[in-house]
């Protein structure tokens, strides 16, 4: 179940209340006429089936309410209501299955932002990744890979090629490449003063590592793990249950793979270099793969659902 919050003009309050009263998965309706200062209008509430929410959102949308007004949507965690089960069960589809667009693209821009927080994390996920291949610790490796923050901006290029936001294509590539850049810079800075203070040596690189050769080592397994991880993200991002991505962290090796070139910049290992440059980029091509075409795949799946949703309601109308 999602909890409706809308900011309505006052001239565009009858045509929301239309939409969201002719809408056999919305529960609940509250409207408090005059109650809003900013835009001058109405306050409209709504409990809508998790299912028929992306038809009564572009229905909105449509009205021009998202431009000249608010549309607020939250998930309801916990709630009691005959009316909202029986809602849920005149829809088709599962709530948990459900995909809810607009949700989705929101979260796309916000993992997309390049901000402070998010190269911070970068950085350190690498400077740790940097000091695993030098101990060659699989422990800290996989802390490496679950602290950092790319898979949010790694997803949201399938959201944007399946959506067409070629605005949030343009800021998930931005974000990704300045990210990894600057994160290889700074653990390339921490790896020259490790070789000036001899803490790190080029055995260190060289070396056998047993541990953490799979970083700079890409193979057709390498390909294979990172479309399933990532569908398995992308399903975990866009369903109402939550529980795979902590899997995804540790399965993939972006950020090892970033710091194993900064150590192989700074030693002038050319074999770490491009073993690792290829490793992530077959990750990342393989990640975003997979993102697109399980979003192209959930797309396809409800836009037969809303097809069979619009006769449905048409041929109630009918009746009545």
């Amino acid at each position: 179940m999602l909890h409706l919050r809308i900011l309505a003009p006052t001239d565009l309050t009858d045509g929301a209340i239309r939409i969201l009263e002719e809408e056999p998965g919305v529960s609940g309706l509250v409207v408090l006429r005059g109650s809003v200062l900013r835009p001058p209008g109405d306050l409209v509430q709504a409990d809508v089936a998790r299912e028929a929410a992306n038809d009564v959102i572009e229905r909105l949308r449509a009205t021009d309410l998202h431009h000249r007004g608010t549309i607020e949507i939250e998930p309801v965690h916990a709630w009691l209501s005959r009316s909202g089960f029986e809602a849920e069960l005149r829809t088709p589809g599962s709530s948990a299955d459900t995909v809810v667009w607009a949700e989705v693209a929101q979260r796309s821009y916000e993992d997309t932002e390049l901000n402070w927080t998010y190269l911070s994390f970068m950085t350190m996920a690498t400077l740790l990744a940097g000091i695993a291949i030098v101990t060659d610790s699989q422990i800290l490796t996989i802390g490496a890979m679950v602290l950092g923050p790319e898979f949010g901006a790694i997803a949201a290029l399938g959201v944007a090629l399946v959506r067409r936001r070629f605005v949030l294509l343009r800021l998930a590539i931005r974000t990704l490449v300045v990210g990894f850049t600057a994160a290889i810079a700074v653990t390339a800075v921490a790896a020259l003063a490790g070789r000036g203070l001899g803490w790190v040596t080029i055995d260190d690189v060289t070396g056998p590592r047993p541990g953490t050769a799979f970083i700079y080592t890409p193979d057709k397994w390498s390909f294979i793990v990172a479309v399933i991880a990532a569908a398995a993200g992308v399903l975990s991002l866009t369903s109402s249950k939550l529980g795979g991505l902590s899997g995804v962290f540790i399965s993939v090796t972006t950020v090892p793979a970033a710091g194993n070139i900064a150590l192989g910049i700074v030693f002038g290992v050319g074999s770490a270099v491009w073993g690792s440059t290829l490793q992530l980029l077959l990750n990342l091509f393989g990640m975003a793969l997979a993102g697109w075409a399980t979003l192209a795949f959930q797309q396809a799946v409800w836009s037969r659902v809303s097809v069979r949703r619009a006769r449905a309601l048409d041929r109630v109308r009918r009746m009545l």
